[in-house]
């Protein structure tokens, strides 16, 4: 590493050609809602150490229109399935009925693994007859309640459906199955020269489907934009069995109402995703990633807007986190270690350029660095020299999450508010706990995402009536949003109307009534239950 700090002299070498999206990372805890493969021994021996409880559901009631599963049901599922892909194995449901963050568990007896396009739309034609609710779910490791039952939904998985169909060069655009793991993809794409635009720690097992269906966010989202505007086509089926063929590949198509866009995001709720086709950018050589100190939250800010204007069309990524994020990661996880000597700093940054040309984007970088150094915006910083450097600092950044669950009981909030009074909120927070609580701030400074966290030993229902609902009305108050990349789920269901008026919220429940007239898809998520009951 190269460290520069009194001196101003600033050397800078690029790992040039092998950029980090090439090495996946092996940070088993995203802050995304995607999912995670948790049947791993490293993730189950931090788990078991975590401290937890169920979060109950006692404001909510099974609606009664809904069917109980029997052995006809069963038996039904098998002639379409066979006997292998209709499970009934009480470890696995345990796993499949019980949410990575153990707050939520249901009672699901039948868990579905459809293979193709034609079984999901005969599942669901057949479920929507007999009125069984069911809830689609991938990895299991959504931070917000929406990937599990409430109570006895029938649980479709889809991650036997993982075949990548199409890849054109010319045009970019991907065409693949709902089930295909994110990470298989980058590795597709990269042996053809190009990447995928949506970059998570949870890339080793989460799906696309479920991608797509909780609009994933992550840290290329302030380069390439989010879901909306890189997922050119869906195919997706909806609650009565039909299936809807959306499954483009033009970068135009001003045919009509542009359906998919309501099925990005929407947790399933709608329909259950099965194909997607998305447009990858070409895999640049030159990447560049620094690890800065900063003295206060004026500066991150600052720090931004300059990047933004001087780094231009090579700015990947703009990460922040605050001293007590950093402490956390240094003291839960295994082998991290900081980047800058001891001296102690408010606020630390990661920034990311991708470009074509080495030279170039070294020059741009170095005059970048230099210049912020000479204004005051930056105390310390370090530039990664190869590969194995750049993951170990990305490895701090996305091992938060991680150390916070090693810690004890976690608060997690995911927010977005305006850039310049986004961390005000952590600061009345820990003015609100005091020493009861550890307040951390972290996340994507680059499109105003904040992941505010509020570490315990023990969940405590006094400390969660200090932290809401102030933390959903403060964020209302600045127009922000209580799900920036999380979703809703069962968590946030009922706090939607913070971020959205009565009116839209009504219009959205007229939308669920009408593709999923009896509310058998994912039902007692994304809107208020007081809504829809009466589907």
């Amino acid at each position: 590493m190269q460290k520069w700090r009194a001196t101003r002299r600033l050397l800078l070498n690029s790992y040039s050609s092998k950029s980090r999206f090439d090495h996946p990372r092996s940070n088993p805890i995203s802050d995304h809602s995607t999912t995670i493969s948790r049947s791993s021994s490293g993730f189950e021996s931090w788990t078991s150490r975590i401290h937890y409880r169920h979060f109950a559901t006692a404001m909510i009631q099974r609606n009664p229109s809904f069917s109980t599963l029997n052995s006809d049901d069963i038996n039904h599922f098998k002639g379409i399935l066979g006997d292998k892909n209709v499970i009934e194995d009480e470890d696995t449901l345990l796993f499949a009925n019980t949410d990575w963050m153990r707050k939520y568990k249901g009672s699901s007896k039948l868990l579905l693994q459809p293979r193709t396009t034609q079984e999901v739309s005969e599942v669901l034609k057949y479920c929507n007859s007999r009125r069984l609710a069911v809830v689609p779910q991938g990895g299991n490791t959504g931070l917000v309640g929406g990937s599990v039952p409430v109570f006895d939904e029938v649980i479709i998985n889809v991650g036997s459906m993982k075949q990548v169909i199409s890849f054109d060069k010319v045009s970019g655009v991907l065409v693949c199955e709902a089930g295909c793991i994110l990470e298989n993809l980058v590795s597709f794409l990269d042996n053809q020269g190009f990447i995928m635009p949506l970059d998570l720690g949870a890339k080793g097992s989460c799906q696309i489907g479920g991608n797509v269906s909780t609009n994933a966010g992550g840290l290329r989202l302030v380069r390439y934009g989010s879901l909306h505007g890189t997922v050119l086509g869906i195919e997706a089926v909806l609650a009565n069995g039909d299936v809807l063929d959306m499954l483009g590949t033009l970068r135009k198509d001003n045919t009509g109402y542009d359906l998919k866009h309501l099925f990005i995001g929407s947790e399933g709720s709608l329909g259950i995703v099965t194909k997607v086709s998305i447009l990858t950018p070409p895999k640049l050589s030159s990447v560049n990633l620094a690890f800065l100190a900063c003295k206060d939250y004026s500066s991150c800010q600052k720090l931004l807007f300059e990047a933004k204007r001087r780094l231009g069309e090579i700015l990947s990524a703009f990460e922040f986190l605050d001293n007590e994020s950093l402490n956390l990661a240094l003291n839960h996880l295994e082998g991290v270690r900081n980047p800058l000597p001891p001296a102690m700093h408010n606020f630390y940054v990661l920034i990311e350029t991708t470009g074509s040309d080495e030279s170039y984007d070294k020059e741009k970088l170095e005059a970048f660095l230099l210049r912020s150094m000479e204004d005051g915006l930056i105390s310390d910083g370090v530039i990664a020299q190869d590969i194995n450097q750049a993951s170990s600092f990305w490895r701090i950044r996305e091992g938060v999450p991680e150390a916070l669950m090693k810690a004890g009981a976690v608060y997690k909030y995911d927010l977005s508010l305006p850039v310049e009074t986004m961390y005000n909120l952590v600061e009345e927070m820990r003015t609100i706990l005091g020493n009861s609580a550890k307040v951390i701030g972290y996340g994507h400074l680059g499109d105003g995402n904040l992941h505010l966290n509020i570490s315990t030993p023990q969940y405590d229902d006094a400390i969660l009536a200090q932290i809401e609902p102030f933390v959903y009305e403060w964020t209302s108050k600045q127009r922000g949003s209580i799900s920036a990349e999380h979703g809703l789920g069962l968590m946030k269901a009922n706090k939607i109307f913070y971020s959205k008026s009565h009116e839209t919220v009504q219009l959205m429940a007229s939308i669920k009534k009408l593709m999923d007239p009896n509310g058998i898809l994912n039902p007692y998520k994304v809107l208020p239950y007081s809504i829809v009951s009466y589907i």
